[in-house]
């Protein structure tokens, strides 16, 4: 029997369909859960290490680099889609621009449903320069292999060691409850 269901069901009882998501579907808690369980490399690293422990390495990173709560909080967001649409290899997603659009458009809406104005370019380009930098460090760390000729500068230490999900859940909602204070958003 084929099913007909275009949405998904999140860990908090939400019915969210991807390809037309609607604010009010959007939940921190669902994403924290859900990126708190997604590992990064689509699962070829050594160890697990999930995407939001990298979201908040990440975040961790930009703190170090003496940016202000707002790039934090925006490097602690930067997969939050991936909470509803899935993980996928940058060779991959390179090839599909739909993919590509259907992404950008829902971290829009993410950032829009929390309050957090989007990024301007030069904050763009600073969650980028970090999340690359973080790839380079956590495929070298896990895997052993180095992404690019020069290895990119990095202020913080990537824990070598697992940590269970329910904490690094708990780790992410309170670095976003934090960070949206500092940065002065009002958490809704």
């Amino acid at each position: 029997m084929a099913t007909s269901k275009t949405f998904i069901t999140t860990i908090g009882g939400r019915s969210f369909d991807p390809l037309s998501p609607a604010a009010q579907d959007i939940d921190i808690t669902d994403i924290a859960h859900s990126l708190s369980l997604i590992c990064r490399a689509n699962g070829h690293f050594s160890e697990f290490y999930s995407v939001a422990r990298h979201c908040i390495n990440c975040a961790k990173e930009a703190k170090a680099r003496g940016f202000d709560a707002r790039v934090q909080l925006l490097c602690l967001m930067h997969d939050a889609t991936e909470a509803y649409i899935g993980d996928m290899t940058r060779p991959l997603k390179r090839q599909l621009p739909h993919y590509c659009e259907c992404e950008q458009r829902l971290h829009e809406l993410i950032l829009d449903r929390f309050g957090i104005p989007r990024e301007n370019e030069s904050e763009s380009e600073a969650v980028g320069e970090i999340d690359n930098c973080m790839l380079y460090h956590e495929f070298l760390l896990y895997n052993g292999d180095r992404l690019y000729d020069e290895p990119p500068a990095i202020h913080i230490e990537i824990a070598h060691s697992e940590r269970e999900f329910r904490q690094t859940k708990a780790d992410y909602l309170q670095l976003f409850e934090k960070l949206m204070g500092e940065a002065g958003y009002k958490i809704c």
